[in-house]
């Protein structure tokens, strides 16, 4: 039973992003679609899945003095895989000329090294439990975040362009703001006060 806390924590008690309100900077700049932040959000959960374990098998063998430093290095190396990774196979325009999901997400793909949420787990979770509970820790709290930024791309997609997935449901142009970086904000504190009401009301 708790194991399966620390995997659902991610989800509803402590969500990244609508709960701790933690990897703002790419949840605002790449939930536009719901492609760019699923994609997004499963890049994040696989560094985050890995360094985790990685930094639980070695913590004991790393010095108290270069502990946060080792854990960047750890994150690194994983995040440049994603990287090669999604350029390899993730870089085909779409049908239409579309760009790429890997030109969609840009920069924010090698920003996942100093990602709050990533490195937050390394210290205060992953250096201090076992290898099991890490790899948990790490799955929750990432698909925690890839759904959230799934969420919030839908709504700022079926608003700003009345598509889902890239599908267009309405041939109209959509709401123009929640394509720009207000509309990301707006959407963002709508989703957030609706989960507070809920979580109140219960």
């Amino acid at each position: 039973m708790s194991n399966m806390k620390e995997f659902t924590k991610g989800f509803i008690r402590e969500n990244p992003v609508f709960v701790l309100l933690l990897g703002m900077c790419p949840t605002l700049g790449t939930s536009t679609s719901a492609i760019n932040g699923l994609g997004m959000g499963l890049a994040t959960t696989f560094v985050l899945v890995a360094s985790n374990v990685v930094i639980s098998l070695i913590k004991n063998v790393i010095p108290d003095k270069v502990r946060i430093p080792a854990f960047i290095v750890v994150i690194a190396s994983f995040v440049t895989i994603v990287d090669l990774l999604m350029s390899a196979y993730f870089n085909t325009p779409g049908p239409n000329g579309e760009p790429s999901l890997y030109d969609n997400l840009g920069i924010f793909i090698p920003l996942i090294v100093v990602n709050c949420i990533v490195l937050g787990r390394a210290e205060a979770f992953a250096s201090k439990n076992n290898i099991f509970l890490s790899f948990l820790d790490g799955l929750g709290i990432g698909l925690g975040f890839a759904f959230a930024l799934m969420i919030l791309g839908t709504v700022r997609e079926l608003l700003g362009s009345y598509s889902f997935f890239g599908y267009r449901l309405i041939n109209s142009d959509g709401i123009l703001v929640f394509v720009l970086a207000p509309g990301a904000f707006i959407a963002l504190g709508f989703i957030i006060a609706l989960i507070n009401k809920l979580r109140t009301t219960k």
